[in-house]
């Protein structure tokens, strides 16, 4: 179940990074290559950063136990 969760996250925030690629090449038609590159490579490290954070938080959560005293 984990590792689903995990994959739907991971497909999840693809699709949300390519609209947001999407939207800046359509809201801005008059940026250089250089700056698409630029936004691409931005909103790639921030999801990632995302990703890491959502992988640390969905770790703890699974490794509290129901039956701990």
């Amino acid at each position: 179940m984990h590792r689903v969760v995990k994959l739907m996250i991971r497909k999840i925030n693809w699709v949300i990074w390519l609209l947001l690629v999407i939207l800046w090449n359509y809201g801005f038609p008059q940026a250089s290559p250089f700056m698409d590159v630029i936004v691409a490579v931005f909103l790639s490290v921030f999801f990632i950063i995302i990703q890491l954070l959502l992988s640390r938080h969905l770790q703890k959560s699974s490794s509290r136990s129901k039956f701990k005293n």
